[in-house]
C-alpha cells in the first residue's frame, strides 16, 4: 500500500491519469455524514456539501472527470446546477483541471487560496514546478474571491475554513468543518497535499522556482499536526484509505471514516518523508 502510495504521489499530469485508471474509474457516491458526500472518482477526492442555500463542490479533478462528478450528484439525488461554490485543494491538472466546465455549468463562484490563483487563472501555466512542461495545462478558470489562510467559507449555515499548506503548491489548501450526525458533532480534515512529488520542480534548498518551498512545508506540518479531526479525508482517496473505509461502512460500521488515530499516523509518515529529504539534499550540498 505505502509503495503504491508514493507511486501516485508523483502522478500530476494527463499521462500520469493514463497510467493509474484509478483517476477516472467510476465509483459509488455516497454519504460520509452530515451533510458532506463523496462524488469523486476510485482515487481522485471530490466532495459535495449540501445546504439549504445551494451546494458546494471540493475538487473539479480532471477536464474528463466533470461528467463523472455530475453523474455522481444525481445519482444522490441533488441537482449539479444547485452548486454555488467550488473549491479546490490546490491548483494541479488533476484537482483543478475541470473548474473551468464547472463554472460554465453551474454559474459556481471560483473561490483559492492566494498562491494559487494564479495558477489556476493561467491553467497551470505559472505552477513553479510543472508551468513548462507538455501535458500539465488545463483550461483556465477566473477566480471569484481570493482567499487567505483562516478565511471562511459560508453557505447555508455550513462553514468551511481554509488552512494554507503550500509547499505542494504555493496555495496548497486544506479544509475543515465541523459537522452533526446522529447527534454527534465531527471535526472534519480534507488534506490538500503534504507530499513531495519526484523531479527538480520539488527541490527544497536552492529551489529558484520557490525559494521558500521548505518554509512552506515547515509551516503546513505545524498547521496539520495542530488540527482537531475526527474524519480524515483527503484530495486523493490513497490518502485516507477511502477503499477500505468504504468497504468497512458498507459491510456496517457506521464510523468507518472515523480515524484520528490514521490522520496523526498520515502526517507524521508525510512529516518524516520531507524530513528525510531535505537531510538528503543537506548531505548532497555539504559533500559537493
Amino acid at each position: 500500500m505505502i509503495v503504491r502510495l508514493l507511486l501516485l504521489l508523483g502522478l500530476t499530469g494527463c499521462a500520469a491519469a493514463q497510467q493509474d485508471p484509478a483517476w477516472t474509474e467510476p465509483f459509488p457516491p455516497f454519504r460520509i455524514a452530515g451533510n458532506l458526500y463523496y462524488v469523486g472518482s476510485r482515487d481522485l477526492a471530490s466532495y459535495l456539501i449540501v445546504t439549504p442555500q445551494g451546494d458546494i463542490l471540493l475538487n473539479s479533478s480532471l477536464p474528463q472527470s466533470v461528467p463523472l462528478i455530475r453523474r455522481s450528484v444525481e445519482q444522490l439525488g441533488f441537482r449539479f446546477s444547485d452548486i454555488r461554490v467550488l473549491l479546490i485543494s490546490h491548483a494541479h491538472l488533476d484537482h483543478a483541471g475541470g473548474s473551468a466546465r464547472v463554472k460554465q455549468m453551474t454559474g459556481a463562484k471560483y473561490m483559492v487560496m492566494d498562491g494559487d490563483v494564479s495558477v489556476v487563472e493561467t491553467g497551470g501555466r505559472d505552477d513553479f514546478a510543472y508551468g513548462r512542461r507538455s501535458g500539465f495545462s488545463y483550461p483556465p478558470a477566473k477566480v471569484d474571491r481570493v482567499l487567505h489562510d483562516g478565511d471562511e467559507v459560508q453557505l447555508g449555515g455550513t462553514v468551511l475554513v481554509a488552512h494554507r499548506t503550500a509547499g505542494h503548491t504555493k496555495g496548497c489548501t486544506t479544509w475543515t468543518m465541523r459537522i452533526q450526525d446522529s447527534g454527534r458533532t465531527y471535526d472534519v480534515v480534507i488534506v490538500g497535499s503534504p507530499n513531495l512529488n519526484p523531479g527538480p520542480g520539488y527541490r527544497l534548498l536552492n529551489n529558484r522556482a520557490y525559494p521558500g518551498i521548505a518554509e512552506d512545508y515547515r509551516a503546513g506540518f505545524r498547521v496539520l499536526q495542530g488540527l482537531p479531526c475526527d474524519l480524515f479525508l483527503g484530495a486523493h482517496g490513497s490518502y485516507f484509505d477511502l477503499l477500505g473505509k468504504y468497504a468497512r461502512m458498507k459491510a456496517g460500521d457506521a464510523h468507518a471514516f472515523v480515524d484520528p488515530q490514521g490522520y496523526r499516523e498520515y502526517v507524521t509518515d508525510r512529516k518524516q518523508a520531507f524530513e528525510a529529504q531535505l537531510a538528503r539534499e543537506s548531505h548532497a550540498a555539504v559533500t559537493r
